[in-house]
């Protein structure tokens, strides 16, 4: 027979929040105040601010491997991920390189899409993940304005949508709007008054900065908090709502100071050298090799992380019978590199640690 508990009453637990607005709403300044926020930064946007960041990633690939990372080594309270539309760029390049295709339209019947979708929901999952740790995940993206015309409805309206692929919002737009628990729209507020007498003519006048937590006909909102329907953009508005479900430890200052100066920002003129980590989840072996710098920025990321060199990775590719041997790893086609390296990253790294696996064996 089978047995469960059953429970009732409020779970404290971390959130997930989606924050989207027009350029320059104060997006990232609002993520910013979450507590003790880490950035995944994929578009550069916080270059101008005091915050800690992992390396921008360059490939989905390592995107994946810096959640990962997090999950792990738990180095902060709040995961921001900025923007939804840049990381989801990147998915798409990586699809497209594992299929050899120059366009996400190359693929026949909607295929190209249909592994966007998958692709994108794992990730989702992966952030799901460090919910169940304790970390609240902040993802801001940028909102455009799209024709809507509802099934029920006569005529069309413009609304405010996620600003991602025009023919990709239906699939990575609805997954991040199902995922998230809170979802807050932010503009510019703007009211019309009469410009003549008639009432013929308007203008429009104020252009106070709110958030928006309900949903409307002309964007998408919501939250569980009974919070108004229109707030100043203030983070002490949801404070109350998002330090009372921080359950994740804190780290020591040492590992947060390790975040700061991550591996793939050391020079590439640096010797090879070993890393001296308290982290658990390091890897003893772990260093930071010396890279050709013509060897492309997201593969070289991609090797510094997991402390692969050039041999390591053009042995394997002459053990696959792809390239002879002594072909420099900077003077491989950049397709190949794009869609068997970078595009199939994990199998080559499994590949590489089994050959390392095998050369430390004694006979």
């Amino acid at each position: 027979m089978l047995n469960f508990n059953i429970s009732s009453g409020k779970l404290d637990t971390a959130q997930k929040w989606l924050i989207y607005g027009v350029e320059g709403i104060g997006k990232t300044s609002l993520a910013m105040k979450f507590p003790n926020p880490l950035f995944i930064d994929t578009e550069g946007s916080t270059n101008h601010y005091d915050v800690q960041r992992l390396p921008k990633p360059t490939s989905w690939q390592m995107v994946n491997d810096e959640v990962d990372f997090i999950i792990q080594t738990k180095p902060c309270k709040t995961l921001i991920i900025d923007t939804a539309d840049w990381l989801e760029q990147l998915c798409i390049v990586d699809i497209c390189n594992q299929a050899k295709k120059t366009s996400i339209t190359q693929f026949g019947y909607g295929e190209g899409y249909i592994r966007l979708e998958e692709s994108f929901g794992r990730f989702l999952n992966k952030l799901s993940d460090l919910v169940e740790v304790g970390i609240n995940v902040v993802v801001t993206a940028h909102a455009k304005i799209v024709k809507f015309e509802q099934p029920d409805e006569m005529g069309a309206y413009d609304r405010y949508e996620l600003k991602l692929g025009n023919k990709t919002t239906a699939k990575t737009s609805s997954l991040i709007k199902e995922w998230a628990d809170t979802i807050l729209f932010l503009n510019y507020q703007t009211i019309s008054v009469a410009a003549d007498d008639k009432g013929t003519r308007f203008k429009g006048q104020g252009g106070r900065r709110v958030m928006y937590t309900t949903h409307s006909p002309c964007w998408d909102a919501k939250n569980r908090f009974g919070l108004p329907e229109v707030c100043p953009i203030d983070y002490e508005v949801i404070r109350p709502y998002v330090e009372a479900r921080n359950v994740v430890q804190e780290t020591p200052i040492q590992q947060a100071q390790q975040i700061q100066k991550p591996i793939a920002q050391q020079p590439l003129q640096a010797p090879v050298q070993e890393l001296i980590s308290d982290d658990p989840f390091d890897n003893n072996n772990l260093f930071v090799p010396t890279i050709d710098p013509r060897v492309p920025l997201e593969l070289r990321q991609l090797m510094e992380a997991n402390g692969v060199t050039e041999e390591d990775v053009t042995n394997a590719c002459v053990q696959k019978g792809y390239f002879p041997q002594g072909t420099p790893l900077a003077d491989y086609p950049i397709d190949f590199i794009n869609g068997c390296l970078i595009g199939a990253w994990p199998q080559v790294l499994a590949m590489i640690n089994e050959n390392k696996a095998f050369d430390d064996l004694e006979f």
